[in-house]
């Protein structure tokens, strides 16, 4: 093990949330709130750790993928421990165990929160939870290696396969840097773009500013106690159209802006993410009309509801927990099914639940033509046994984690909706779940226990589940 490359990267991670600690404090100025110096000394803090962790001498370059797994998540775990301080020196979030739970649901962009009246939150404290989101995203190492060159492309390639979301991870163009640059520019790009319609639909600036960041990390905390239900239905539309464009694979904007149209509507999982998230809609629309409600209005929350969920944003215009229970769940479907995979958005995503079929294909076929030879394909590609194993062993980790964490807070005895779809909501990165943690509901009432649970799970969703897992095995530590 490579310890002092790793501790190198954990500076330049620190050092970098130092900096953008600054934007709470110029936050803090123009509202004129205290809770800013918190923010300022715990920045200051947090820059001169990392300054002098990052001038650390590696021994020697060997860097493999253990080193990857381990950087990337210890810096999420320290880049989050250390982003909860401000809240809990404010005082506005009392405990700290909340203080992270709260900033871990930021970075990895949950959008469960444990405040209870959100809009009782200084201005700063609110950008600083939603500015997580952005950062969490795209991935702060993915920023990392836009702006700085690390190291050779086979330490940066393990680095960024272990904080992407989706089963693989493949570089835009040559240099692994310049795909970085790329993916954060169109990021930056979308994000400002959204911002200035927001602002053009007269929605105030700084709620314009926070919903943007937090759209486009598909993170969801709002600033308001109804989330988004009491503004204009024509903002709400301009939010439901960027959680949805968040929610596809950034390679797709990467063949627009080749000028390779046809190439980028080819792409199978991009096809099917739009086919079940137009199916989810018309399903729950018809399903809403029936029971009660206008067509139009049932429509209008419908792509709203379906987007937050299926891109894991969280965001809410309307309790659906008071939805009826077909309509719910295929809610929580989409919840497990989540966005494509080089996107913002979480859940299981799209490409895989391709795959699980069309592996499941493959097999019903070989049994009922034992000597033929079938082959898994998407974009007409072959898809190399090693995905199809990381995938498959993903879903079995997946699935005890989620059964153990059950199993754990189902300790404080709280009904099974509650219990389930938290579980679904944490490991997932939704945010709202049903029952007691609804769209109008937080996780405050949680014990710490629980909420120690629901980080672990918050962070194990969003690195893919590895990188979390591999931190307790011993061979991972030995020389």
């Amino acid at each position: 093990m490579n310890y002092k490359s790793i501790g190198v990267i954990l500076g330049w991670i620190i050092k970098i949330e130092g900096l953008f600690m600054a934007l709470p404090v110029i936050a803090s100025l123009i509202y004129k709130e205290p809770s800013g110096r918190y923010f300022l000394f715990c920045g200051i803090f947090a820059f001169v750790l990392g300054h002098i962790m990052s001038k650390i001498k590696p021994d020697n370059d060997a860097f493999y993928a253990r080193e990857g797994f381990v950087a990337v998540s210890l810096g999420w775990i320290f880049l989050s421990l250390i982003g909860a301080l401000p809240l809990y020196f404010s005082r506005e979030i009392p405990k700290y165990v909340d203080c992270v739970f709260e900033v871990v649901s930021g970075f990895t962009t949950t959008g469960a929160s444990i405040c209870p009246d959100v809009e009782a939150l200084s201005n700063c404290v609110n950008l600083w939870r939603c500015f997580t989101h952005w950062l969490g995203g795209m991935g702060v190492l993915v920023f990392v290696l836009a702006i700085l060159p690390l190291a050779g492309g086979g330490q940066n390639l393990r680095l960024m396969k272990a904080e992407s979301p989706g089963p693989s991870v493949s570089k835009l163009v040559p240099r692994l840097r310049t795909t970085a640059l790329y993916l954060y520019g169109i990021y930056m790009a979308l994000t400002v773009i959204m911002f200035i319609l927001l602002v053009v639909a007269k929605m105030p600036v700084f709620d314009s500013l926070c919903t943007a960041i937090g759209t486009a990390g598909t993170g969801g905390y709002g600033i308001k106690g109804d989330s988004m239900g009491s503004y204009s239905p024509m903002i709400q539309n301009i939010v439901t159209l960027f959680m949805f464009l968040f929610g596809v694979n950034f390679n797709f904007y990467f063949l627009v802006l080749l000028k390779q149209v046809k190439e980028a509507f080819s792409i199978e999982e991009v096809k099917w993410y739009f086919i079940i998230y137009i199916s989810a809609v018309l399903l729950i629309t018809f399903n809403l009309t029936l029971t009660s409600g206008g067509f139009f209005s049932n429509l209008h929350h419908s792509f709203f509801q379906c987007a937050s969920v299926m891109t894991t944003t969280g965001f809410a215009t309307t309790d659906f927990d008071l939805w009826p229970q077909f309509s719910k769940m295929i809610m929580v479907g989409l919840m497990f099914i989540g966005a494509c995979a080089g996107s913002t958005g979480g859940g299981i995503k799209v490409s895989r639940i391709l795959m699980y079929f069309k592996t499941a294909k493959k097999e019903l076929s070989i049994l009922i033509h034992p000597r033929s030879v079938k082959i898994v394909k998407m974009d007409g590609k072959k898809i190399e046994h090693e995905v199809v194993r990381s995938a498959n062993i993903f879903m079995i980790c997946y699935i005890i984690i989620f059964a153990v964490s059950v199993l754990l807070i189902s300790l404080e005895n709280y009904d099974f909706t509650t219990n389930f779809t938290a579980v679904t909501a944490t490991i997932n990165n939704i945010g709202p779940g049903l029952s007691m943690v609804g769209p109008t509901q937080n996780f405050s009432f949680f014990s710490a226990f629980s909420k120690i649970v629901f980080i672990f799970d918050m962070l194990a969703g969003r690195l893919e589940i590895f990188p979390m897992l591999i931190l307790f095995s011993p061979a991972t530590w030995r020389k």
